[in-house]
Formats: C-alpha cells, structure tokens, sequence
C-alpha cells in the first residue's frame, strides 16, 4: 500500500501580482487567485471524490487557497508551519530591482549557483530537509492526502522523490499557482506528475506568476 500526496500550490497572492517576494511574509490571495483557489477545490472533488487528509502551511495564501477545498470534502486541515515557503528574510516584499539595489553581491552568489541565504533567511537545503520531513511523516499512513503549500516546498519535494542532488530543484520547471503535483509514497516514491494545471484552462491568465519562477528566469516578472 501507499500514499497517494497531491501537493497543490497557492493561488495568485496580492504579492504574485505586485512582483514582490514573498517567503514568510505577504498577504493573501488577489482576485484572480480566489478563483483560481474556488475552481482547483472543484476540480478536486470531482476528480478525487474524497480524501483522507488535508495538511496546509500557516500563511495567508495558502490558508485562503485550502479554504474552498476544506468546506467541499467537509475536512479541516491540518497547519503545519514546516509547509511554508523559503524564508527569504530582508529580501520578503521587494521587487527585483530593490534587491539589486540593496544587496546585489547575494543576488550575483545565488544566479552564480551557490545555496546562499537571501536576506539573511533559510538555504534550499534546509527548505528540502524541513519539508521532507513532513512528507515522511505523511508516507507512513495510506490514502489521499491533499497538501496546499507553496512553489519552493513542492519543487524541492519532487527534487528529493526523484533523487536529485543538492540545488537540483533549480532544474524543474517553476509551479504555478493553483498547480496540482502527485506523489505515490510506499517503498519508492513516484512522481505520477508535476505542475498539472489543465483544469485552469477556462480560468484567466493572472497577471504575475510566483516570485521564485521569477528567481529562475532571472530579474524579468513572469
């Protein structure tokens, strides 16, 4: 037997559109991502009839995302705080060009490769450790467990699935928001897919994507 994990990722947060970074900090969803968070909880339960669980990081973007989700399997989930996003420190709320102006040398260390702490806030190593560790712990039992989390946390989960060494997240695609991603825990873990977000289709393009796709594309806002 196995776990079956559908990790979903935020709606579009005030910050997503703004082009902020977010980490810790941030507001809740904007419009868009209401919607976005309204049609994922009914693509969910017709797709996934029930679920056994519902586990959710603490912050208000994912609060507000899961809320839709909660009040259709009639489930309350679960908060847990190591589901956040990487801490990013001084760096939350700034635009890319406020942090090139203020702390540029870290900005060149992170585009140049190396696991620095932006901001003075978490590695991605110790983003993968945190979050593995609730996923393990959600391994042990079976069924479906949906977990509304952030873009950071889900790539690093399926960066750890697939065995990929130190920084290999950088090497999948950004998760967009409202984005559903599956994986099959037993005795091996399976990515059965990533970054699903085709029941969105009919929804609107918003206006910004995630702070950390605009990480890996570099300075331009996606």
């Amino acid at each position: 037997m196995s776990a079956c994990l559908v990790l979903v990722r935020h709606g579009q947060s005030e910050w997503n559109l703004a082009g902020r970074m977010q980490g810790h900090a941030g507001p809740g969803l904007s419009a868009a991502g209401r919607v976005q968070a309204e049609t994922t909880a009914a693509h969910l339960t017709t797709t996934l009839g029930s679920v056994d669980r519902i586990v959710r990081s603490d912050l208000p973007r994912v609060t507000e995302t899961a809320t839709p989700a909660e009040a259709a399997f009639g489930i309350r989930a679960q908060v847990d705080p190591r589901l956040r996003e990487i801490d990013v420190g001084t760096w939350a709320g700034l635009t890319w060009p406020e942090v090139e102006a203020t702390d540029a040398a870290t900005l060149a260390a992170w585009h140049g490769g190396r696991d620095v702490r932006r901001g003075g806030g978490e590695t991605f190593a110790e983003l993968r450790s945190r979050v593995w560790a609730v996923v393990s712990e959600l391994a042990v039992a079976t069924g479906t467990v949906l977990v509304f989390t952030h873009g950071g946390p889900i790539r690093v989960a399926v960066a750890e699935a697939l065995g990929l060494p130190p920084l290999g997240e950088r090497l999948l695609a950004p998760v967009d928001n409202c984005s559903l991603t599956e994986l099959s825990l037993g005795a091996t873990s399976v990515v059965v897919s990533y970054n699903r977000a085709d029941h969105l289709l009919a929804v609107p393009a918003p206006a910004q994507s995630g702070w950390l796709a605009s990480d890996l594309r570099g300075r331009r806002r996606s």
